[in-house]
This record gives C-alpha cells, structure tokens and sequence, in this order.
C-alpha cells in the first residue's frame, strides 16, 4: 500500500538521517563548514575590518564589496548549527523554527553573495571599458540602491524555503532538519529549484560572460598606461567565469537532478542515492566560495588593494627583507 506523502517525506528523511551517506554527511559536511568557519569567517572578517576603519571614501566598488562580505559573514554564521546538527548525528535539537531559519538565511546569503560577486564584475567592466558612461549610469547613491534591491529580492524568494524546509520527527524519536532538495513533494521543490538556479546561478553568469566577451575587443585597445587596469579586469572576470563553472553551475545541476529523479523515478533507490551523494559533495564543495571571495575585493577594489599593500608591507618582515619601499612594484594599484 502507498504511503500518504508526507508519511514518504519523513520516512525519506529518517532513512538519510540513520543510515544514508554517513561518511559524507557525519565527516565531510562538518569538516568542511568547520574549516569555512575558521578561514573564511576570518578572512572576511579581516576584509570587513579594513573596509571599515582603513578605508575613508567609500565607492560603488566599496559598497559591492561591502555587501558581499556581509552575505558572507551572515552564511557562515549558520554553520555552527550545522557542525553540531552533523557531528550529533544528524539529529536537531534547536527547534522547528531555528531549522526554518537557518535553511532560509543560508539560501538567501548563497545567492547574495552570488548577485554581489556579479555586480563587482560588471561595475569593473562599466570603469574600465565606458568609465565615462558608467559615471552616469550606476552612482554611489544607485549602486547602494541596488544592493537594497538584491536584499529585498533575495531575501522575498527565499520565503518558499520557510514552508518546505522543517525538522521531521523520526519512529526513533531523532529529529532532523530536512532540506528541501530531499521532499517528495517534487511539484513544489522542482518549480522552485529552477526558478532558483535561472535568476541565481544562469542570470548572473550571462551576464558576467557577456561583459567578458564583449569587452575584450575594447580591452585590447586600451592605452599602455591602463594596462594594469586591464589586467585585473580580465583575472577579476575570470576569476568569476572560473568560479562559477566550478562550484556555482554544479551545484546547481546536481541540485536538480536529485529532484528530477525524484519525480521521474521514485523507485530507483541507487540511482537517487547516488545522484544524493553526488550533491552532497558538491554543495560542500560550493560552500568554499567563502574562503574564495576575498580574492574579489582585492582584484575589485583599488582602494581595498591599496590598504591591504599598505598592511602588508608595514608588518616587520617585508621591513627586514628591505621591501617596504617596494609596494608600488609589487602591488599594482
């Protein structure tokens, strides 16, 4: 006889929970957010810190990087919850409504981060190919603007996350705090799967391949004084082809197909669990693009590279090595 779906859902959640990818979900997973949690939240805590004491003017790179380091800091504060809810087994014991919380703060800071990462992307391709033009169309004031929008928006289609993410109370009396990507209700979590990965993942890297594409002919005929410029604009943009190609785009992928083969084919349990498994890794893997952010303000940010040269410079054994005076041939501005 089948089982009502949301019997199916829980007994789908007890199973992972008791037995299922033990290894990825017991070690991996918590290894990996516990190694974020140090490097990345101290990482992004050092570029918040400069931004906001070492760096007096701000502009619209400065609030695009801003912004990113806060989606950051506010993603990686979710992880401790996490660590302790893998390291225990997989069973929750902060409460339906933390669980809720943590899922849709960890979704909408994902795609923050994405959003902000590609508004660094084309704010450099506006300086340095229409620096005329770009003065006009995105201000200080507006570029602020637009970072309210990303919050708002992100934050408003994250909600569906709030209705379809929960704890689950297993025979055994564990609880787990499901993640949506495993409901059976695949009416609801594939619509909102793709309507996630187009406007957040293929939006984002149209248009960051595009401001690639379409400046390089411009980049090769900038003058030789700017061709320091130049080359940031170009690793700055590869940088960001690089990482979604790496991380954001499989993710994505594995995401929906853990969901298509739960609507196509229920019943193939070793196909699901390996297109799980797949997943797993891969949004761990994705989870590093923390750690790799930084790397954004220094390629973005002029002002940012200025205070960080300055930094490194000034600590005792670039002094001793005689490289103090040397910041200018070793960090471009």
């Amino acid at each position: 006889m089948e089982l009502p779906s949301e019997q199916r859902a829980e007994n789908d959640f007890c199973e992972k929970a008791g037995s299922f990818l033990s290894t990825i979900q017991r070690i991996i997973f918590p290894i990996t957010f516990l190694f974020i949690l140090v490097v990345g939240f101290s990482l992004n805590l050092s570029v918040m810190w400069i931004l906001v004491s070492r760096i007096k003017r701000w502009n619209r790179s400065t609030i695009f990087l801003f912004n990113l380091v806060l989606a950051d800091i506010t993603w990686i504060l979710c992880l401790p919850f996490l660590i302790y809810y893998h390291f225990n087994h997989l069973h929750w014991i902060f409460g339906d409504a933390i669980c809720k919380l943590t899922r849709t703060v960890y979704h909408t800071c994902y795609y923050c981060s994405i959003y902000f990462v590609t508004c660094l992307s084309i704010d450099r391709y506006l300086a340095i190919v229409h620096p005329l033009k770009s003065l006009r169309l995105l201000k200080k004031h507006q570029s602020l603007l637009v970072c309210l929008i990303i919050w708002a928006a992100t934050t408003l289609s994250s909600v569906p996350v709030i209705f379809i993410a929960g704890t689950q109370v297993c025979k055994t009396n564990k609880t787990i705090c499901g993640n949506y990507v495993f409901s059976q209700e695949t009416h609801v979590t594939l619509p909102y799967s793709l309507f996630s990965t187009t406007i957040g993942c293929l939006l984002p890297f149209a248009s960051i391949c595009y401001c690639y594409c379409s400046s390089l002919g411009e980049l090769r005929r900038i003058e030789m004084h700017r061709l320091k410029k130049r080359d940031l604009l170009t690793k700055l943009m590869c940088s960001a082809l690089v990482t979604f190609a790496l991380l954001y785009l499989p993710y994505h992928a594995s995401r929906n197909s853990c969901i298509v083969l739960r609507m196509l084919r229920p019943h193939a349990l070793l196909v699901i669990e390996r297109a799980d498994a797949l997943f797993f890794i891969e949004m761990a893997v994705c989870s590093l693009n923390t750690c790799i952010n930084p790397l954004f303000c220094f390629l973005a940010g002029g002002d940012f590279r200025e205070q960080v040269c300055k930094i490194a410079h000034s600590m005792p054994p670039f002094k001793r090595w005689g490289l103090g005076n040397r910041r200018a041939a070793v960090c471009p501005m």
